[in-house]
């Protein structure tokens, strides 16, 4: 079973799950507005390969406090909350990573914690490729929440009472919809006026290894973001997935290659271990 614990980032708490033991640790965050259910099923089979998965709910995000200022919710923000559970776990480093989302506060954690990035896995990035279409979705959603909220809160109540389904993906949906609108409405403020990812200058220079999964027919998580990111990285290699929802409803291809991947950067720190 999950262990759920709380840390504080400047006076709030932020969750996290954490699955499995062991030194082999993989932080993987959730997508926009979504929570650690979304990658639960994932956690779940990595932690009985050996794993511990760590699995943040960011500020605005799941269990999670939910400051409805903008300004608390930046990608660079993001990335000091994950810092901030590593330090909660006395962990100098680990794989960092996450979805779409979670993908980007990853690059933005190891660009400006670097030491504490083992390597990423990176799945469906949003960057240049894909801005437009964030803006043409982020912006007409954001007006909604903002401004039709009296309208959406009777829906919210409605589907926060429903029962959960225990497929955690789509419980995942379920959270979003269930939470307040102005919540939301906060959340996609403060990453729409805030920086989206790391500047491919930067990337370029990023030594960390990095497994980068992407998949077709998404103009938002744009495949071509993807592969684009995995040729910057000086030391990355690309995944493509079969399609959006493999990694949740099909995920043993994909949980195989993590898993493998994750074995083969933490291999000559434990080997080293064991041998001291």
């Amino acid at each position: 079973m999950p262990s759920l614990h709380h840390v504080d980032y400047r006076g709030h708490r932020v969750a996290y799950e954490v699955h499995g033991e062991g030194p082999r640790v993989l932080v993987f965050t959730h997508g926009l507005l979504l929570d650690a259910a979304l990658n639960r099923a994932i956690a779940q089979r990595l932690a009985r390969a050996g794993h511990r998965v760590v699995l943040p709910e960011l500020l605005g995000h799941g269990r999670s406090d939910k400051p409805r200022h903008a300004y608390e919710h930046r990608l660079d923000f993001y990335a000091e909350q994950v810092v901030a559970i590593l330090d909660d776990l006395g962990l100098d480093e680990a794989v960092v990573g996450g979805v779409s989302l979670g993908a980007n506060v990853a690059l933005e954690v190891a660009a400006t914690a670097p030491e504490r990035v083992r390597a990423m896995v990176l799945e469906m990035p949003v960057l240049e490729r894909g801005a437009m279409a964030a803006v043409q979705a982020f912006w007409p959603a954001l007006v909604s929440l903002r401004y039709l909220s009296k309208v959406i809160r009777p829906f919210s109540r409605l589907v926060r009472a429903l029962p959960r389904t225990g497929v955690g993906a789509f419980d995942s949906w379920m959270n979003l919809l269930s939470a307040d609108p102005r919540e939301n409405a906060a959340v996609l403020h403060g990453l729409m006026v805030g920086p989206g990812a790391p500047a491919a200058r930067v990337r370029f220079t990023m030594p960390q290894p990095a497994l980068v999964i992407g998949h077709g027919w998404d103009l938002l998580h744009a495949m071509d973001d993807a592969r684009a990111l995995a040729e910057e990285l000086p030391n990355a290699r690309f995944l493509q997935a079969r399609s959006i929802l493999e990694a949740r409803t099909a995920p043993s291809r994909i949980v195989g290659e993590i898993d493998a991947f994750c074995n083969e950067v933490w291999g000559p720190r434990l080997a080293t271990a064991t041998t001291a």
